[in-house]
């Protein structure tokens, strides 16, 4: 290296790779910020400020919130029955019938919570409705295969 090169620091070619990369560093930066869904944030921070919904087994959250429809996750759907998603919610529950009292009043808190849960996140002003989208990411990780 001459001294020239020396008393410069980089090379031309190194000091444009450098800016270059630190350009698409700053622009990564940039989209992942933009897609943040900071709104959905502050409803699931409300959500959990609600003794009833945070003391629930499962954690409901909004997914999303765009055009004034809040995606928010559910333990139940068409694809899958509340029983199976109750037997997990409350183990206690694993060998009870469908039809027993037990199960009955698990299903009818889960409603009501749902309900809560659907009630507050519309009770926002960007909100103009909700739309349960099938949490099979939390279903996947206590062992229920969705299709």
């Amino acid at each position: 290296m001459s001294d020239r090169q020396v008393g410069r620091g980089m090379d031309d070619f190194t000091r444009k790779y450098l800016y270059f990369l630190v350009g698409i560093v700053f622009i990564g930066a940039i989209w992942w910020l933009s897609s943040l869904d900071f709104r959905a944030r502050e409803i699931n921070a409300l959500l959990q400020a609600d003794s009833d919904i945070a003391a629930y087994p499962y954690p409901f959250h909004v997914i999303s919130l765009e055009e004034g429809i809040a995606q928010v996750s559910s333990p139940r759907s068409a694809q899958l029955s509340a029983i199976q998603s109750l037997r997990i919610l409350y183990p206690a529950l694993k060998q009870s019938s469908a039809v027993s009292d037990e199960m009955m009043e698990a299903q009818t808190e889960l409603a009501r919570i749902q309900s809560k849960v659907g009630k507050l996140v519309k009770s926002q002003e960007d909100v103009n409705s909700v739309h349960w989208v099938l949490d099979e990411q939390w279903l996947i990780e206590h062992g229920i295969q969705v299709f």
